[in-house]
C-alpha cells in the first residue's frame, strides 16, 4: 500500500473516470457499483487487504466516485484515495460485519438512495470473487424502485490499455520476478525442502530489485513437482526436491499492485527425451505466437499460430495459452478479459499486456516456460530477459 506518495496522478484518475462513464452511458447505466477491488484501484486509488468484507466504489455520471466500505477501513480510504472530500468516503458500522441478522448491502442502499439512485439503472458486477449471491439478493430487495443489471467485466475492459505509468510499474515488476527466477536457479537442488526454496521466492520478492520495493503477488507461487506437476495449480509443501523430477514455477514480482507473472521449469538430474521433445515444441511453437503479437491482429491469431505450431511436433494444449494482465489482487492476478484461444476477436493495441502462458502438462510432469509481453506500436515487448529454455541442474 502507498499513503503518502499516489500511485497515479489525479489527472490520470480522472482520463480512467471519463472512460468508464463512456462505457456507462453507451450501456446505458446512471451508476455502478463496482466492488471488485482490481477495479476499485484503478479507478479511485483505494488500496488495503479489506476485500473480505463488502466494500465498493459507486460512479455515477457526475462528481467524483465515492468509496463505501466497513467503517475501520475508511481510515485506509481516507489515505490512499484521490478524493479528497470526506464526504466521498463512507463506512458503515461494524455490526454489519458477518452478521447473519443484517447485511451491508442495507447500508450501501441508504448511501446509493443519499446519492439520489433510488430510482436509477445501476449495474452491479454480478460475476465477481467480491460480489454474492446473498448481497445481490439484500441490494434488490432493499432497492426494489431501482433497476440492477449486470456490468461485470465493464470496468476491467476499460483497464485493457496501459498507461505508461502503468507500463513503468509493470516493467519495474518484471525485474522483480527475473530476480525471483535467479534465485530458484541458484538455490535449487536435490533435497532442499520445498517450503525452504519457497520462502526464499517470497523474501525475493518482496524485497524487490534496483531500489523498488516488492508488493504482494494476487497469486502464491505455484511449484510442483514430479506427478503433482502434472496438474496446473498445486503449491508447495515441505517435501525434498528429488533427481529425476521436474518442477515448474509460476511466479509473478509484483509493484503498487501491478503484476509481472512468468514461468520456468527446472529438471533435475538427466532430462528424458520426453522433456526435450516438449521443449523444442513449445520454443517453436512461442516462436510462432509472438510472431503474431502485434496492433491490428487477434488475440485468436496468437493462439492459432501457437497451436498449429505445437500440433505439427505431436503436442496438444487444450486450454488457452494467454490472458491480460496488470493492477490485480488475490485470487487472481489475470484481467479476467482478453484470452489467447480460438474465437476471442479481441483487436490487439499498443499498450495492452498479456500473460503469454503456453504451458504443457505431461503425463508425468509439466512444462511452463511463459513470457509476459507488451504489445508495442511495431509488434511486442517481452517484458523479462529471462533465458527461455529448459532450466537443468544435476
Amino acid at each position: 500500500m502507498t499513503t503518502f506518495e499516489k500511485n497515479f496522478t489525479t489527472a490520470e484518475y480522472r482520463r480512467r473516470i471519463d472512460r468508464t462513464r463512456a462505457a456507462m452511458s453507451a450501456a446505458g447505466h446512471e451508476a455502478i457499483v463496482v466492488c471488485d477491488p482490481s477495479n476499485m484501484s484503478w479507478l479511485t486509488g483505494y488500496d488495503g487487504w479489506s476485500f473480505y468484507t463488502f466494500q465498493a466504489v459507486i460512479l455515477k455520471q457526475d462528481g467524483d466516485p465515492h468509496w463505501w466500505g466497513r467503517a475501520m477501513d475508511a481510515v485506509g480510504a481516507r489515505r490512499t484515495v484521490f478524493m479528497e472530500d470526506d464526504d466521498n468516503i463512507r463506512g458503515y458500522d461494524d455490526t454489519y460485519v458477518q452478521n447473519p441478522d443484517k447485511h451491508p448491502m442495507e447500508d450501501l442502499a441508504r448511501l446509493l438512495a443519499d446519492l439520489g439512485l433510488e430510482t436509477a439503472r445501476i449495474g452491479v458486477e454480478m460475476d465477481n470473487y467480491y460480489y454474492s449471491a446473498a448481497a445481490h439478493r439484500c441490494l434488490t430487495e432493499a432497492m426494489a424502485k431501482a433497476r440492477l443489471t449486470d456490468v461485470t467485466g465493464l470496468v476491467n475492459w476499460q483497464r485493457a490499455v496501459k498507461s505508461e505509468r502503468e507500463i513503468e510499474y509493470m516493467r519495474r515488476a518484471a525485474r522483480i520476478v527475473e530476480e525471483m527466477h535467479a534465485r530458484i536457479l541458484e538455490l535449487a537442488e536435490p533435497g532442499i525442502r520445498k517450503n525452504d526454496l519457497i520462502a526464499e521466492i517470497y523474501a525475493t520478492g518482496i524485497r524487490g530489485v534496483d531500489g523498488f520495493w516488492g508488493d504482494y503477488p494476487a497469486i502464491v507461487p505455484m511449484a510442483p513437482s514430479g506427478l503433482d506437476a502434472t496438474a496446473p495449480h498445486l503449491t508447495w509443501d515441505d517435501r525434498p526436491m528429488q533427481t529425476g523430477e521436474a518442477t515448474f514455477f509460476e511466479i509473478a514480482g509484483a509493484h503498487r499492485r501491478y503484476q509481472c507473472p512468468q514461468s520456468r521449469t527446472l529438471f533435475l538430474g538427466e532430462v528424458p527425451r520426453k522433456f526435450r521433445d516438449a521443449e523444442a515444441a513449445v520454443l517453436d511453437a512461442i516462436e510462432a505466437g509472438l510472431a503474431q503479437a502485434r496492433p491490428g491482429n487477434q488475440a485468436q491469431d496468437i493462439a492459432n499460430a501457437f497451436n498449429a505450431t505445437l500440433n505439427k511436433a505431436g503436442f496438444e494444449k487444450d486450454s488457452r495459452c494467454g490472458y491480460a494482465i496488470g493492477i490485480s489482487y488475490p485470487p487472481d492476478w489475470g484481467e479476467r478479459t482478453i484470452s489467447f484461444r480460438r474465437g476471442d476477436t479481441t483487436v490487439l493495441e499498443p499498450g495492452m499486456t498479456f500473460h503469454f502462458m503456453p504451458a504443457l502438462w505431461l503425463d508425468d510432469g509439466g512444462l511452463e516456460i511463459t513470457e509476459p509481453i507488451l504489445i508495442t506500436e511495431n509488434g511486442h515487448e517481452c517484458f523479462c530477459t529471462t533465458p527461455r529454455e529448459l532450466w537443468v541442474k544435476p
